[in-house]
């Protein structure tokens, strides 16, 4: 390929860019942090930054390692990489860079057969407590399990473990003490020893050892990787941070990209103090901060700001506040429901009318804190005839009928000339396994089994819109890269998730159930601090996944006729309707709820709405009206609403009614203080409803347009 050729390659990549993503995939040396908020396109500017690099001539592809947390993202930032011209980049995991040179490196620098590796620690820590003659049941299995892996990717050794967590003031679990706990973890390591198993922080931890004792294989690791790209740093544990430090050997040449307001992994070691001290560890460090989301509108960013807002002013420092790009759309709202099944009935109810309205089923989910707050939802949802998807359970890949579809496609591989377009080559397959154009009409197996083929062939206009002319043995080849990933396709079904596996996902309409006190902040975290403000996190992580749509919602009490005790969360203090109600019965300061989509409470007044000047709640119907407190100076320009109020007077006068018939001071107000430029954004003023936007709606938008020419 030419020099000319390449420098217009990489200028085409930095063409689609905003400044600060531009920014970003121009620094292709040294040290860069990048601080990136939630829907800010940070995945698009670290791999045009790669391809820019390449494309440049700066970077050689086979030198290059992107690393991130999850074989999903992984496999997304191939595909992307690919896409923009770099196949060769690889992308991988710390787990999955990390095994594939210990598998390449012990042979020679340790001798013997590699340990083989265990998915699950759950056996092994069962044997290890039996032999301490522990009595544990398989929840406490579980949490020994996990306190095993915190201590782990913290460095701790056993005969470390109990200073550390009495310095940290943390309680190890199942009732034991410091010193049993690290017995258990030497117990743990012995039966792993006699088996001659690893775990996953194993992985990392025998890199680790070998690049630490062998200068020639850390050497070669060196010559082979020169520039590194950490997606999601906010997420790194001492151990994963310890290993890219060998990795690196006291070069600069890496590119770190998070969010501290998104951590929410720290009981698995997670910490965003690598990402917020990289600059004082990387003197001369590029510091960019992407602060535009183009993920939510307007509404949805506010919340997540003012959620943010009331957190202590460390974090509050920490954050990226963000900045809509997005048209306006519907307000958050807040329903509070008698229980837990009548919210999970209303969420369904509302739900289907989305559905109903023209939202495609993948582009919705309904999140919670636990997954045991999933059943009474599955089962409303089933009721009311949506198909769903319950991220977590079985693996896309591992589904019957995705095996099937899978072979016959490799069969049609063989046979397809390109003489027809990919799409229409594999719906004809897929229509061999069951496969139809119309989905059933029932939910339940028969609409999960069309979903998978739906999204086969939803994967196949993917794969041909970025690869024009692709065959089917592209797309097979896509499926086998994106199944050793387990990187699904989206499947046509309402998305069912905990806060936690949402996080790197998006949808038009979100639902948050189960938002009180006691599941967010979960009830064992209430009294730390430290733990609240990661429950407030996953608030937040919560909100950001939404693009248009946003509700939130919460039950009194568990079961129908139990004890209504609940509250809502502390969260949402500030940020929803007061309920003159709720404070008679001694609520939260925050207020009661609102009407959602998911069926209006019997106690709320309506929707949140906050001024637009200092965040206060509005209490009156004028304020919340004009969107301002009666405090706070008018942000509207006063040619504009003179301009409307001549208007006004003159509709009136000619139609001989009032003014305030037409449209009273507060909705002018509102009018002049948002200034629609369409139909559809007066249409949501407060005072604008369909008789009103019929009868003056192109007069209002005319004298609006005329004052801006003006300007």
């Amino acid at each position: 390929m030419s020099q000319t050729t390449h420098a217009t390659l990489a200028d085409a990549v930095l063409a689609s860019l905003d400044p600060e993503q531009r920014a970003v995939a121009s620094a292709l040396r040294g040290p860069v942090c990048v601080l990136a908020g939630a829907g800010t396109g940070k995945t698009r500017a670290i791999t045009h930054r790669i391809a820019h690099g390449v494309h440049a001539g700066v970077y050689d592809p086979r030198s290059v390692l992107a690393l991130t947390f999850t074989s999903r993202a992984a496999g997304e930032m191939r595909s992307r990489l690919r896409d923009l011209g770099v196949p060769a980049v690889q992308a991988r995991t710390f787990h999955a860079a990390a095994l594939r040179q210990l598998q390449y490196f012990w042979p020679t620098a340790v001798g013997g057969p590699l340990p083989v590796l265990v998915e699950h620690k759950a056996r092994i820590v069962a044997e290890a407590a039996s032999r301490l003659r522990l009595s544990v049941d398989r929840t406490a299995v579980r949490d020994l399990s996990a306190e095993v892996e915190w201590a782990k990717v913290a460095l701790l050794t056993p005969e470390a473990y109990p200073a550390a967590v009495t310095r940290a003031g943390r309680t190890p679990p199942a009732g034991l003490d410091p010193s049993a706990m690290s017995r258990v973890m030497q117990s743990y390591e012995d039966v792993k020893t006699d088996r001659g198993a690893m775990d996953f922080e194993d992985v990392l931890l025998l890199t680790c050892g070998i690049l630490a004792e062998r200068g020639d294989v850390a050497e070669s690791v060196r010559r082979q990787y020169r520039y590194f790209t950490v997606d999601e740093y906010q997420d790194v544990s001492p151990l994963q941070q310890r290993l890219l430090d060998l990795w690196l050997g006291g070069r600069e040449d890496v590119c770190v990209v998070g969010d501290a307001s998104q951590t929410i992994y720290s009981f698995a070691g997670a910490t965003p103090a690598h990402l917020l001290e990289f600059p004082r560890r990387h003197p001369g460090a590029s510091v960019i901060r992407l602060v535009r989301d183009y993920r939510s509108t307007p509404q949805v960013v506010a919340l997540a700001n003012r959620l943010l807002d009331r957190a202590p002013a460390a974090a509050v420092r920490a954050r990226v506040e963000l900045v809509a790009q997005r048209p306006p759309g519907p307000d958050p709202t807040f329903t509070e429901y008698d229980d837990d099944v009548a919210e999970a009935a209303g969420v369904a109810a509302a739900v289907r009318r989305r559905i109903d309205a023209g939202t495609p089923p993948a582009e919705i989910a309904v999140l919670f804190r636990t997954n045991g707050q999933s059943e009474p939802l599955e089962a409303a949802l089933s009721d009311a005839g949506v198909g769903y998807q319950l991220r977590g359970g079985e693996k896309f890949f591992f589904r019957a009928e995705v095996r099937q579809a899978v072979l016959l496609l490799r069969g049609a591989a063989r046979s397809d000339d390109g003489s027809r377009p990919l799409g229409e080559a594999v719906r004809d397959v897929l229509a061999s396994a069951g496969w139809t154009a119309e989905p059933p009409t029932t939910a339940g197996a028969a609409r999960e089994r069309w979903s998978s083929l739906q999204a086969l062939a939803a994967l196949a206009d993917d794969v041909a819109a970025a690869r024009p002319g692709a065959r089917v043995a592209d797309l097979v080849t896509e499926i086998d890269e994106r199944s050793a990933a387990q990187h699904a396709p989206t499947v046509q079904g309402v998305t069912l998730a905990s806060f936690h596996a949402a996080k790197g996902l998006e949808w038009d309409a979100v639902w948050l159930v189960g938002v009180s006190e006691g599941l967010l902040p979960i009830s064992f975290s209430a009294d730390d601090p430290e733990k609240v403000e990661e429950e407030r996190r996953l608030l937040y992580v919560g909100i950001t996944r939404a693009r248009e749509h946003l509700a939130l919602s919460w039950g009194r009490a568990r079961t129908p006729g139990g004890r209504a005790s609940r509250t809502p969360s502390r969260f949402l203090d500030g940020l929803r309707p007061v309920d003159p109600a709720e404070r008679r019965r001694g609520g939260g300061s925050g207020g009661g709820a609102g009407g959602s989509g998911g069926g209006r409470s019997k106690k709320g007044p309506g929707l949140a709405r906050v001024c637009r000047s200092c965040g206060a709640v509005l209490d009156t119907p004028a304020e919340r009206k004009v969107g301002r407190c009666e405090s706070c100076p008018p942000t509207y320009d006063e040619g504009v609403f003179d301009a409307l109020r001549t208007w006004r007077s003159a509709t009136a006068s000619e139609a001989k009614v009032p003014a305030y018939v037409v449209f009273t001071d507060a909705t002018l107000v509102a009018i002049a203080e948002t200034t629609p430029s369409d139909t559809a954004g007066l249409a949501r003023i407060p005072g604008v409803g369909p008789a009103k936007l019929e009868k003056y709606g192109e007069a209002v938008l005319d004298v609006l347009k005329r004052s801006a020419d003006q300007t």
